[in-house]
């Protein structure tokens, strides 16, 4: 009686067609990864900059936010006010300096005045290369500026 089924040689060959696809498919992936990252870091600096203009709205005598996390919602149920304002969500408004988003950093800097006049917002690749090229920046409402080596030195527009 014979036994039906595949050989070790056919299924070595198919598994070796399997990796030769996947080798030839993963930089796609990784390209549009990375594009992805970069519209999500685009969207979440005007997303920051909508917050700060709905702050500074709600509290004309503290001016812009000059951190992420008072622009958030605080963990607890407590109302709103000017040190939790409940306008961005937990992941951009993170309680640390520098809030991680989409493979990009996001902060909050060039604070000044009083009530607070001045702000700049920044997002850059955790890793340039791998989770995005370009670094973003605006200034006080600014349209998005774009760092092409993946820094805060934004001087190119966003096209």
């Amino acid at each position: 009686m014979r036994q039906r089924g595949f050989s070790l040689i056919e299924l070595l060959i198919v598994v070796a067609i399997i990796l030769v696809i996947a080798s030839i498919a993963m930089p796609s992936f990784l390209r549009s990864r990375i594009a992805a990252n970069e519209s999500s870091a685009v969207y979440s600096i005007r997303t920051i900059n909508t917050a700060q203009v709905t702050y500074q709205t709600t509290y004309p005598s503290v001016g812009y936010a000059s951190t992420l996390n008072q622009l958030a919602s605080s963990t607890s149920d407590v109302q709103a006010s000017s040190s939790n304002a409940a306008i961005l969500d937990w992941v951009l408004g993170c309680s640390s300096t520098t809030c991680p988003k989409s493979g990009y950093n996001f902060w909050l800097s060039s604070i000044s005045g009083n009530p607070v006049d001045t702000y700049s917002v920044y997002g850059t690749p955790i890793t340039v290369g791998t989770t995005g090229y370009r670094g973003f920046c605006s200034n006080n409402m600014q349209p998005v500026q774009v760092d092409p080596n993946g820094s805060t030195t934004c001087t190119d527009s966003l096209q």
